[in-house]
């Protein structure tokens, strides 16, 4: 933890204070040092990632005290910053009515995540067997209920009994399925007589294996995230079914979601028809003050929390 006074701002830029922050998976990849699709982390600066806050003060037009705005400047309290690096929120909020901390979850990126797996790559048509691995966190759930308004058959896993029944009861997949339950194999072939269509992979490991397996002639599997290995210190073996994709003639495609804002507007679209049907339910795990981050980071990877996780650092005027 570090104090550090925060600078008025100067022309062109906002003075925000955060309200809500995001934690997710892919910030365990950036404390690994290496190549990658973005940066590792600092020594010595501020981590980064998706924060909702509120302006306290602005010399940039466009922005007024009192707006909600987003941003990548999470893991701090506030900041000064160029106008440009945060953008408005507040016709969204007025507009649906929703709590703020939902625009880090089915309203923000991991549900534009969702979207993007299913439509631009996952090609998903109504009807289809659908397999979605940790479908009770933020991409997954989002992912399933979108499925399951297309009329799709959808099955998904979660890592324990509370998560499964939520699963079922709440977001009412066909069936659900706790992968850490000793015949959960079994359990998967069974809820896939008819093979697998598509298949949105947010864990990799064990769960691929058992899909490769499941796949129907020409389906698809998006790779969203490999959660079950980011913590992994060596490399560890394949799967050794990879031959499948061969004779299956499958497509099997990975993606990161900041190439594809484009569908932002109409993934927002979609949501908010969700929303007022009542049909986007959501769970989160909040946790208060911006020392609680690391924990729920830990958290997180170990499957301890449910749904989305946020960090509540502060309440609205």
């Amino acid at each position: 933890m570090a104090e550090v006074k925060i600078p008025a701002p100067a022309q062109g830029e906002v003075l925000v204070r955060n309200l809500w922050m995001s934690v997710d998976p892919y910030m365990r990849g950036r404390m690994n040092e290496g190549a990658s699709y973005i940066p590792p982390f600092e020594l010595g600066h501020p981590l980064v990632g998706a924060a909702i806050g509120q302006v306290v003060a602005s010399r940039a037009s466009g922005f007024r005290e009192g707006d909600y705005v987003t941003s990548m400047l999470g893991w701090r309290e506030a900041f000064t910053a160029k106008a440009g690096a945060v953008t408005p929120l507040i016709n969204f909020v007025h507009a649906m009515d929703v709590p703020l901390e939902m625009f880090l979850g089915p309203l923000g990126v991991p549900g534009l995540t969702s979207y993007v797996s299913l439509f631009r790559i996952g090609k998903l048509l109504p009807g289809e067997r659908v397999f979605i691995s940790g479908a009770s966190g933020a991409v997954g759930s989002f992912a399933a209920i979108v499925a399951k308004s297309m009329g799709c058959y959808v099955v998904g896993t979660a890592g324990d009994e509370t998560k499964r029944a939520w699963l079922q009861s709440e977001l009412g997949l066909d069936v659900a399925l706790n992968y850490r339950a000793t015949d959960f194999e079994q359990s998967l072939k069974n809820a896939f007589p008819e093979g697998i269509d598509l298949y949105l992979d947010n864990v990799g490991g064990e769960q691929l294996r058992m899909a490769l397996d499941l796949m129907r002639d020409f389906g698809r599997i998006i790779a969203s995230g490999m959660i079950d290995q980011y913590n992994d210190v060596a490399p560890r073996p394949g799967p050794a079914n990879l031959y499948n994709i061969v004779t299956r003639r499958l497509r099997y495609e990975g993606f990161i979601v900041m190439d594809h804002f484009d569908l932002t507007e109409t993934f927002q679209r979609t949501a908010a028809e969700l929303y007022r049907s009542g049909k986007l339910k959501w769970v989160h795990t909040a946790h208060e003050g911006i020392a609680s981050a690391p924990q729920a980071l830990i958290d997180l990877n170990s499957g301890k929390a449910s749904g989305k996780s946020v960090i509540r650092l502060g309440s609205s005027k």
